[in-house]
């Protein structure tokens, strides 16, 4: 889910925050000593400065324009993310995430203007005005964070770490990374990291509590055999997302496990993920929900949440996915479509070498699925109709006419996706909910909460109803589904 970045930075707040070592404010801002020259996480472990020595910043980006240096030992790279509670009303936050999704490694700022709807100027004002740096320095501190991350969890070579990381040469790297931090970049090596060539390993923290159990329950009746695993280990699954160096996609697998005690998931990535490994870490930071904020939106839910604390809406790894669900018949039961879903990837997917058992073969992409004739569809038991909007939805992701992603336009989506065959109402709350990260989508069709129906003195479940769990509505229905029998969709 998404949500605003904005955060008044009240002094004495962020000092409470930071003498209590609060896990909510994580990520919400970055505290800068003035004695050290470090910028910090609020949770930091060392013993915290003097409230005079303390300075307070939105991002990364501006405590390290401020001069600030990130600190070892809490790693200001790890911190949850953000997103946007309401795009069209924060473009700069749009932008923001963008930029962390590795948008200026391919294009300008004159593209993301455009890809926010935008002029460049106006681009760069706003984004100045909420972040006290222009886009180009915020994406600048972010490949660096990155790279940094890459030095210190993998045994990657520099040329490998810059490259990825998003930097056009080792030369520029090593030099922002010298003038930036004050060091050589091989002096971040861990004599622990990862062996040359082997799997990486990478935590991605989060704010508590994390209804782990129930998120898990959730993917698990959508598992799509071959493509995904889970079991108690936790999840994996097989990956191929596109190059944008050489072109062409990158398959290969990851698995994610609960580590509790340190309120993070470790990600484990595959070696031949590591041109995409940014694009494969915050694809997985948006499928478990990372960046939510579980404290307000329990409050705002009120007795609602009390059985689940911590309760996340599952995102996507890839929207055509999920609008694929629906249309298969993800809204009248959850295994089906994940069962079609199973003989589309085993039909038109690529195959995977070396994965863990249970691993087999990546989604087919939009190009493929869009160049299938919908017979092909209908021989895997999808109905004629499903078959041939499968192949209408994947033509208009192939060729840019449709956006499932959470930074695309929302209004415009949403009615692009009422327009196309196999969509209605429920469906298209449902592809927003997931892969648009919209947190205020409800599927609210009898069809999609059918128990609810039965008790509606306990859990007023109607959309006029749902009104009141307003911006927090895919929440609400999360905990509605958990409540009453979610297996039965």
């Amino acid at each position: 889910m998404v949500y605003s970045r904005r955060m008044r930075l009240d002094p004495d707040t962020c000092y409470d925050a930071l003498l209590s070592r609060n896990r909510r404010f994580d990520g919400w801002f970055f505290v800068g000593v003035s004695t050290t020259g470090v910028y910090c996480r609020p949770v930091c472990p060392v013993k915290p400065p003097k409230a005079q020595n303390c300075r307070y910043y939105p991002t990364a980006a501006a405590a390290e324009k401020a001069g600030f240096r990130p600190c070892m030992r809490c790693r200001p790279e790890l911190a949850p993310g953000h997103g946007l509670l309401d795009l069209s009303g924060n473009l700069a936050d749009a932008a923001a995430t963008l930029i962390e999704d590795g948008f200026l490694n391919e294009h300008g700022v004159d593209a993301l203007a455009r890809r926010v709807g935008v002029t460049e100027r106006h681009l760069r004002r706003i984004f100045a005005a909420q972040f006290g740096v222009s886009p180009v320095e915020f994406a600048q501190t972010h490949r660096l964070l990155m790279a940094k991350r890459l030095l210190t969890d993998t045994a990657l070579p520099v040329a490998i770490v810059a490259s990825t990381a998003g930097f056009g040469s080792v030369r520029r790297f090593n030099d922002l990374f010298r003038q930036r931090y004050g060091l050589n970049p091989l002096r971040l090596r861990k004599g622990a990291g990862a062996a040359a060539g082997g799997d990486m390993t990478f935590p991605l923290p989060y704010r508590p509590p994390f209804a782990w159990a129930e998120l898990m329950r959730f993917l698990a009746q959508r598992q799509i055999d071959g493509v995904e695993r889970i079991d108690a280990n936790g999840y994996a699954r097989v990956v191929a997302l596109p190059n944008g160096q050489g072109g062409g996609e990158i398959t290969g697998w990851l698995s994610v496990t609960h580590v509790p005690q340190r309120f993070a998931l470790a990600v484990t990535v595959s070696p031949a993920l590591t041109p995409v490994v940014p694009a494969v870490l915050a694809r997985v930071r948006r499928l478990f929900d990372l960046d939510s904020r579980p404290d307000v939106i329990d409050a705002h839910l009120g007795e609602l949440a009390h059985g689940s604390p911590g309760l996340r809406v599952p995102g996507a790894f890839d929207g055509l996915e999920i609008a694929i669900r629906a249309i298969a018949g993800e809204q009248l039961a959850a295994t089906h479509a994940a069962a079609r879903l199973a003989r589309v990837a085993e039909r038109f997917g690529t195959p995977v070498d070396h994965a863990p058992p249970g691993l087999a073969h990546a989604l087919p992409s939009a190009a493929t699925l869009a160049c299938a004739p919908p017979t092909a569809f209908e021989a895997l038991g999808i109905a004629r109709d499903a078959a041939r909007a499968i192949v209408s939805l994947a033509r208009a992701v192939a060729d840019g006419t449709l956006v499932l992603e959470p930074m695309a336009p929302l209004d415009a989506t949403l009615a692009a996706l009422r327009a196309m065959p196999g969509f209605n109402e429920r469906a298209v709350q449902y592809v927003a909910m997931r892969a648009m990260g919209w947190p205020n989508a409800f599927p609210a069709d009898d069809a999609w909460l059918p128990a609810a129906r039965a008790d509606r003195s306990r859990i007023p479940s109607t959309a006029p109803h749902a009104a009141r769990w307003a911006p927090w509505r895919a929440y609400a229905a999360l905990h509605v589904w958990r409540l009453h029998g979610e297996a039965s969709r």
